[in-house]
């Protein structure tokens, strides 16, 4: 089985173990998924700021070369498990601005003795081109792929909190309901939802060309340009 399709196959069992509720989202078009998706990163790093211990993200964010942010990525396992959510990329322009956001989806699966379920929201500092290279690939392993060091700062969340400030990507993460019981789900890979990106700028506009081309715009996006800050 191909990473493409494993990745897949453990993404939709995270979605159908959780069962998410999900009917009315599946049942919208991509253009509102991605608009929605969009206000809830907006209020994810509303949320951050307010957080003690995850209040330091904004001190890199003047810095960072590019921001992921996923407002919810759910966890579940019985016996096995699967992590899945969807989120938005923004890339610093030539002007220090933001892009416009491309969309993306992480997913990752583990097996082992575990029972539980999570909903942890993720905001992902990128510090340098090389991580940001890593994240417009079509599919990437952040922590994983050659070159590229993460470190992770959380709040309820199992990864370790380090204070390895010369990584790669730094991962601020809040765990907002639930516990996880069990092996930690490791290999988290994160590729392009291109579904949502074609329906919000066209046919062919990949995460490198939304990031890259000026004229690559979505209003909806403002509100979370304001609140990244520069």
């Amino acid at each position: 089985m191909t990473m493409r399709r494993r990745f897949l196959s453990l993404s939709f069992a995270a979605l159908a173990l959780i069962g998410l509720g999900g009917c009315t989202q599946m049942e919208s078009s991509p253009t509102l998924k991605g608009e929605h998706l969009v206000d809830s990163a907006v209020a994810t790093v509303e949320r951050f700021k307010t957080i003690e211990g995850l209040q330091k993200f904004v001190q890199f964010v003047p810095d960072a070369t590019a921001v992921m942010i996923f407002p919810s990525v759910i966890k579940a396992g019985l016996f096995f498990g699967g992590e899945a959510g969807n989120g938005v990329l923004l890339a610093r322009t030539a002007n220090g601005g933001w892009s416009a956001p491309a969309f993306y989806t992480m997913g990752a699966g583990s097996f082992g003795l575990q029972i539980g379920a999570q909903d942890t929201e993720i905001i992902l500092i990128i510090r340098n081109q090389g991580a940001l290279a890593a994240a417009l690939k079509d599919q990437a392993k952040i922590g994983a792929d050659a070159g590229v060091t993460a470190g992770i700062y959380g709040v309820g969340a199992e990864a370790s909190t380090t204070t390895n400030l010369g990584v790669d990507v730094l991962a601020f993460a809040n765990s907002k309901l639930g516990g996880y019981i069990g092996a930690s789900v490791e290999g988290a890979i994160i590729a392009r939802r291109q579904d949502l990106n074609e329906a919000i700028y066209g046919v062919g506009m990949t995460p490198d060309k939304i990031v890259s081309d000026p004229s690559a715009q979505m209003a909806r996006a403002e509100r979370l340009k304001n609140a990244l800050g520069n």
